[in-house]
């Protein structure tokens, strides 16, 4: 069934409507005025996550519209040809169903395929995480995008729960200056190199793992003490050392896994542990497959499938909750709110919780690698901005950074404050101010500060002559600023995945109201290519047919 482009039903113009008689004059203070229940009618308590949108702009005629936009454009029926399994990536013809890789066995679709390869990896993490009989000591993750983000963000995240003997590094820049240093620490007969590509030829993934090969089989090593189980056919043979104690190709083997659906590659590189996943697993929503094994080496086999618990307790939520209570689904109708309306072109997110610091950066790509797009299904111009600038980074370390621009900049930019009310540490006064400084940011957005009130203050740090009103002016905070606040009770594995699969249903609902398809990424290819045929260039300096400004740089950069 065709659903219509959204600025073409007719919620969409009462929506606009609206806007010009009341949304573009919304004040905050007078709603909250007018309104003791506001705080009540706009928290919703999902899986694992509260969320508090009483500081948005917004009250119950907005939502109403918008819930008739998200009728008219048929949301639900979409989000449910989703989960059916339906090629709603329609560039590619492929399904998109990260849904079923967190489902519990025998309730989603390709349950066996899911589950097999679920078990082969939480087996081999079982075996990573036993340092005594593997050896390791370092787990390296090498990918990027899709392939690095995910993990890179969660591990940090757990490190309550994380193994107390192994260490994790990510590398994903094909920049030498990320994996050189690096290289530099590790002792080879102790690291364990995951490679992750879904096809073993990302160019940067592939770069950055030769490299390592490369440093594994010509760093000297002493004779291994990370010798095979007792008992194993290998057991009994013997880790030769080459001249200058160099590792023999065999090891490899040992010390390299793959994550990718490409065997035959990853058996030329010398990696015979691959662990696999299907076409209908993006990049960017892949942490639940074979790409989340560092998780699963970090937190353990039950925790992975905590974190897998916790999304699919969202998955549900979204499915099945009313709309008015749907939290992925009411966070998507305000982004398009926002958005399209009040103009609003991006929204800082600020976990305060230093576990979350990645959080932002694995956002930017989830939402803005998935929106960031300019046609429609059909592939007809849209008339409407799509995907915010997200940004962000963990409180209190913003507010002496960006909270600046935030509370009195000349542009409105809503804030996502996520909250976790019990800690894993010991520092009790330390988390209540921490807790205390986010419940004062989203205040001060929202109350600001008249010239008045500063004029009745005394400002130690102000210049003795300057002007009273001139430095009320300057004092003064314009207030209104919108904001969301995420409160999870614990960071826990569950919590964790319940919060990520929030995320990916609110960036699928907002792309369905807007008609794009949120799960292809074209906007990435051309790079690609370009650099593909660039590479030569630099080394034999032809620049036939190259614009001038390349051409120019080119010959710069080949300069003695």
């Amino acid at each position: 069934m065709q659903h219509p482009r959204c600025e073409r039903t007719s919620a969409w113009a009462a929506l606009a409507g609206h806007y010009q008689a009341h949304g573009k004059d919304f004040k905050l203070v007078e709603a909250f005025a007018r309104d003791a229940t506001r705080f009540d009618a706009f928290c919703i308590d999902a899986p694992e996550v509260f969320a508090d949108l009483s500081k948005n702009l917004l009250d119950v005629a907005t939502r109403t519209f918008l819930l008739d936009l998200a009728r008219e454009c048929g949301i639900e029926a979409r989000r449910d040809a989703m989960l059916a399994g339906a090629a709603i990536n329609t560039t590619e013809g492929r399904a998109v169903l990260h849904t079923a890789l967190r489902a519990p066995r025998g309730q989603g679709l390709f349950s066996d395929e899911v589950h097999a390869v679920l078990d082969a990896m939480l087996g081999f993490a079982e075996t990573m995480r036993d340092t005594a009989r593997s050896g390791i000591a370092h787990v390296v993750n090498i990918g990027i995008g899709g392939s690095d983000l995910g993990a890179q963000m969660v591990v940090p995240a757990l490190q309550a729960f994380a193994h107390p003997e192994l260490t994790f590094h990510f590398v994903s820049n094909v920049d030498g200056h990320d994996i050189a240093p690096l290289l530099k620490t590790l002792d080879p007969a102790r690291t364990l190199f995951i490679v992750a590509s879904k096809t073993f030829t990302t160019q940067e993934t592939m770069a950055n793992a030769l490299a390592a090969k490369a440093w594994f089989l010509s760093t000297p090593t002493p004779l291994r003490a990370d010798r095979p189980p007792r008992g194993s056919r290998k057991a009994a043979e013997t880790h030769s050392v080459g001249s200058g104690g160099r590792m023999k190709q065999r090891d490899i083997a040992k010390h390299f896994v793959a994550t990718t659906t490409n065997v035959e590659a990853a058996a030329e590189f010398g990696i015979t542990t691959t662990f696999g996943f299907w076409d209908w697993v993006g990049g960017r929503y892949s942490l639940w497959s074979a790409i989340g094994l560092p998780i699963a080496i970090a937190i353990g086999a039950d925790r992975f499938r905590e974190l897998l618990d916790g999304a699919h307790a969202m998955d549900r939520h979204f499915a099945q909750a009313p709309a008015a209570k749907n939290l992925p689904l009411q966070l998507g109708l305000l982004d398009v709110w926002y958005r399209n309306f009040h103009g609003f072109t991006s929204r800082s997110v600020a976990p305060y919780h230093q576990g979350l610091k990645r959080l932002p950066a694995y956002l930017q790509q989830l939402e803005m690698e998935s929106n960031g797009k300019c046609v429609d299904l059909a592939g007809a111009p849209l008339a409407y901005a799509t995907s915010p600038v997200v940004w962000g980074e963990p409180g209190t370390n913003g507010q002496h950074a960006y909270f600046q621009m935030l509370h009195q900049g000349t542009d409105v930019i809503p804030v996502e404050f996520i909250l976790v009310q019990h800690p894993t540490h010991e520092l009790a006064q330390q988390h209540t101010m921490l807790l205390a400084n986010g419940l004062a940011q989203a205040q001060a957005l929202m109350l600001g500060k008249t010239s008045e009130e500063a004029l009745a203050e005394r400002a130690p740090t102000a210049s003795s002559v300057i002007d009273g009103q001139v430095l009320a002016r300057h004092r003064s905070f314009p207030g209104n600023r919108p904001s969301t606040t995420l409160l999870l009770e614990r960071l826990t594995p569950r919590a964790l995945g319940a919060l990520i699969a929030m995320y990916e249903h609110r960036v699928f609902t907002s792309g369905a109201l807007w008609g794009i398809n949120s799960f292809d990424q074209w906007g990435v290819e051309l790079g690609k290519a370009l650099c593909s045929a660039l590479l030569p260039r630099l080394a034999n300096g032809n620049t036939e047919g190259l614009d001038a400004s390349t051409a120019g740089l080119l010959r710069r950069l080949r300069a003695q």
